[in-house]
C-alpha cells in the first residue's frame, strides 16, 4: 500500500466518523422530538376521550329522558 493509498484511507475514515457523528446528534434530536410529540398526542388524546365520553352520556341521557316523557307519562 502506497502513502498516497493509505492518506485516502485514513481520509475516507475521518469522513465516514465525521458523518456517524452528525447522524448521531441528529438521530438524538429526532428522539426527542418524538417523544415530545408522543406526549403532546396522548395529552390531546386524552381530552378528546373525556369530550367523547361526555357526548355520549349526554346523548344517552338525552334517549333516556325522552323514552320516559313518550312512554311513561
Amino acid at each position: 500500500m502506497t502513502q498516497e493509498e493509505r492518506n485516502l484511507a485514513l481520509d475516507a475514515l475521518e469522513r465516514i466518523a465525521k458523518h456517524e457523528e452528525v447522524c448521531g446528534r441528529r438521530w438524538g434530536e429526532a428522539l426527542t422530538e418524538l417523544k415530545q410529540l408522543r406526549s403532546a398526542t396522548d395529552a390531546h388524546a386524552a381530552r378528546w376521550e373525556k369530550l367523547a365520553w361526555l357526548v355520549i352520556t349526554t346523548a344517552l341521557a338525552t334517549a333516556a329522558t325522552v323514552i320516559t316523557t313518550h312512554f311513561v307519562g
